[in-house]
């Protein structure tokens, strides 16, 4: 299946994200580069309230190192936006998610794309294999088919 045709079930959790007006761009609608935003929102808030992230002094982190959005159909002010998350490979020192995001109740996605963490060591910027309590919270996000 295709994230274009993702049905919200696909997901094992979701972060109701508000769009702001600041988001528009000339044309009236969320700017592209927005959307990366979102992604970055979804997952690194369910990281915090998985109590695996520490954004301030937590000794090891993940690192952006690949992301990528398809878009299909707009999002705008005031819309809110119900980013869905999944994890679709879970390596030794890295994670890609899936993301797709859905405009207010709409059955399928207005865009869809991917995020990818590495996890390095904060003072070296070494990668390092994924802590186990990460890598237990990531478990629990894999879609089985």
């Amino acid at each position: 299946m295709s994230m274009r045709d993702a049905g919200r079930d696909q997901f094992r959790h979701f972060l109701t994200i508000p769009t702001r007006w600041m988001d528009n761009d000339i044309y009236g609608h969320v700017n592209n580069v927005v959307y990366y935003s979102y992604f970055d929102t979804a997952v690194n808030q369910f990281l915090i309230e998985a109590g695996v992230l520490d954004i301030h002094q937590g000794e090891v982190v993940g690192f952006v190192v690949d992301s990528g959005c398809s878009y299909f159909s707009p999002i705008a002010f005031p819309d809110a936006v119900h980013a869905g998350i999944r994890v679709a490979k879970l390596g030794n020192a890295s994670v890609r998610y899936e993301i797709a995001l859905y405009r207010n109740n709409e059955p399928l996605p207005a865009a869809a794309g991917h995020f990818v963490h590495v996890y390095v060591e904060r003072a070296s910027n070494r990668a390092v294999p994924i802590p186990d309590a990460v890598r237990a919270v990531l478990s629990d996000l894999i879609i089985l088919d």
